[in-house]
Protein backbone atom coordinates (compact mmCIF):
# COMPACT_ATOMS: atom_id res chain seq x y z
CA UNK A 1 0.00 0.00 0.00
CA UNK A 2 1.33 3.49 -1.13
CA UNK A 3 0.23 6.38 1.23
CA UNK A 4 1.16 10.30 0.14
CA UNK A 5 2.94 12.22 2.52
CA UNK A 6 -0.14 14.51 2.50
CA UNK A 7 -2.47 11.94 3.72
CA UNK A 8 -0.06 10.49 6.42
CA UNK A 9 0.04 14.18 7.68
CA UNK A 10 -3.47 14.38 7.69
CA UNK A 11 -3.96 10.97 9.42
CA UNK A 12 -1.02 12.49 11.82
CA UNK A 13 -3.21 15.86 12.55
CA UNK A 14 -6.62 14.25 13.27
CA UNK A 15 -4.82 11.95 15.86
CA UNK A 16 -2.95 14.55 18.05
CA UNK A 17 -5.70 15.80 20.11
CA UNK A 18 -6.54 11.97 21.17
CA UNK A 19 -2.44 11.19 21.69
CA UNK A 20 -1.99 14.13 23.41
CA UNK A 21 -5.51 13.03 25.89
CA UNK A 22 -3.70 9.88 26.32
CA UNK A 23 -0.32 11.75 26.79
CA UNK A 24 -1.63 13.38 30.01
CA UNK A 25 -4.47 10.61 31.52
CA UNK A 26 -4.60 10.33 34.71
CA UNK A 27 -2.30 7.08 36.07
CA UNK A 28 -2.81 4.49 39.14
CA UNK A 29 -1.48 5.58 42.59
CA UNK A 30 0.85 2.39 43.28
CA UNK A 31 2.25 0.08 40.51
CA UNK A 32 3.58 -2.99 41.86
CA UNK A 33 6.60 -2.88 39.23
CA UNK A 34 7.75 -0.65 36.39
CA UNK A 35 10.19 -0.93 33.35
CA UNK A 36 12.39 1.84 32.42
CA UNK A 37 14.03 1.75 29.07
CA UNK A 38 15.43 4.27 26.49
CA UNK A 39 15.82 2.68 23.21
CA UNK A 40 17.92 4.35 20.63
CA UNK A 41 17.08 4.81 16.85
CA UNK A 42 18.11 6.87 13.71
CA UNK A 43 15.42 8.86 12.25
CA UNK A 44 16.19 11.52 9.42
CA UNK A 45 15.86 14.86 10.08
CA UNK A 46 16.50 17.99 7.91
CA UNK A 47 18.14 15.50 5.22
CA UNK A 48 20.44 13.66 7.69
CA UNK A 49 20.79 10.85 9.76
CA UNK A 50 20.68 11.54 13.59
CA UNK A 51 19.95 9.48 16.69
CA UNK A 52 17.20 9.74 19.07
CA UNK A 53 15.84 7.86 22.27
CA UNK A 54 12.43 7.21 23.10
CA UNK A 55 12.42 6.60 26.86
CA UNK A 56 8.96 4.17 27.47
CA UNK A 57 8.05 3.38 30.81
CA UNK A 58 5.47 0.01 31.64
CA UNK A 59 3.66 -0.77 34.21
CA UNK A 60 2.07 -3.43 35.76
CA UNK A 61 -0.92 -2.88 37.97
CA UNK A 62 -1.74 -4.02 41.26
CA UNK A 63 -4.52 -5.84 39.57
CA UNK A 64 -2.10 -7.30 37.13
CA UNK A 65 -2.52 -5.70 33.80
CA UNK A 66 -0.09 -4.43 31.60
CA UNK A 67 -0.32 -0.85 30.91
CA UNK A 68 2.27 1.38 28.93
CA UNK A 69 2.37 4.81 31.41
CA UNK A 70 4.21 6.86 28.44
CA UNK A 71 6.67 7.17 25.73
CA UNK A 72 8.84 10.44 25.47
CA UNK A 73 11.93 11.45 22.79
CA UNK A 74 14.98 13.15 23.13
CA UNK A 75 18.11 13.37 21.79
CA UNK A 76 19.86 10.91 24.05
CA UNK A 77 19.49 8.98 26.90
CA UNK A 78 20.20 10.56 30.22
CA UNK A 79 19.62 10.47 33.65
CA UNK A 80 18.78 14.17 33.15
CA UNK A 81 15.85 13.71 31.17
CA UNK A 82 14.61 10.32 33.49
CA UNK A 83 14.00 13.46 36.31
CA UNK A 84 11.35 14.23 33.78
CA UNK A 85 10.18 11.36 33.06
CA UNK A 86 9.65 10.25 36.41
CA UNK A 87 8.37 13.62 37.79
CA UNK A 88 5.44 13.35 34.97
CA UNK A 89 4.43 10.00 36.38
CA UNK A 90 4.37 12.09 40.15
CA UNK A 91 2.48 14.51 38.24
CA UNK A 92 -0.46 12.38 36.71
CA UNK A 93 -0.91 10.57 40.03
CA UNK A 94 2.03 8.07 40.63
CA UNK A 95 3.10 8.12 44.46
CA UNK A 96 4.58 4.78 44.56
CA UNK A 97 6.00 1.78 42.72
CA UNK A 98 6.93 -1.39 44.65
CA UNK A 99 9.81 -2.51 41.87
CA UNK A 100 11.47 -0.05 39.28
CA UNK A 101 13.21 -2.19 36.72
CA UNK A 102 16.11 -0.20 34.80
CA UNK A 103 19.56 0.00 33.39
CA UNK A 104 22.59 0.17 34.75
CA UNK A 105 23.27 4.34 33.24
CA UNK A 106 24.87 6.65 35.64
CA UNK A 107 22.70 8.63 37.90
CA UNK A 108 19.42 6.68 37.12
CA UNK A 109 19.49 5.25 40.07
CA UNK A 110 19.61 8.38 41.93
CA UNK A 111 16.93 9.84 39.88
CA UNK A 112 14.68 6.68 40.75
CA UNK A 113 15.40 7.46 44.56
CA UNK A 114 14.81 10.80 44.93
CA UNK A 115 11.10 11.17 43.09
CA UNK A 116 10.08 7.55 44.10
CA UNK A 117 12.00 7.19 47.62
CA UNK A 118 10.88 4.06 48.36
CA UNK A 119 10.51 2.02 45.53
CA UNK A 120 13.23 -1.35 45.56
CA UNK A 121 14.92 -1.27 42.18
CA UNK A 122 16.72 -3.94 39.86
CA UNK A 123 19.01 -4.45 37.28
CA UNK A 124 17.25 -5.36 33.77
CA UNK A 125 17.83 -9.09 32.97
CA UNK A 126 18.20 -8.25 29.70
CA UNK A 127 20.67 -5.60 30.04
CA UNK A 128 23.12 -7.89 31.93
CA UNK A 129 23.07 -10.59 29.85
CA UNK A 130 24.01 -8.11 26.73
CA UNK A 131 26.57 -6.38 29.14
CA UNK A 132 27.85 -9.74 30.16
CA UNK A 133 28.18 -11.21 26.68
CA UNK A 134 30.37 -8.63 24.83
CA UNK A 135 32.94 -10.46 26.95
CA UNK A 136 32.62 -13.48 25.61
CA UNK A 137 33.82 -14.53 22.41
Amino acid sequence: MEASANLISRITDKLMSAVAEWQSHSLDPIYQMVFLDGIIFKVRKDSRIVNKCLYSVLGISMEGHKEILGMWLSENESASFWVIVCNELKNRGVEDILIACRDNLSGFSNTIEMVFPKTEQQLCVIHQIRNSTKYVS
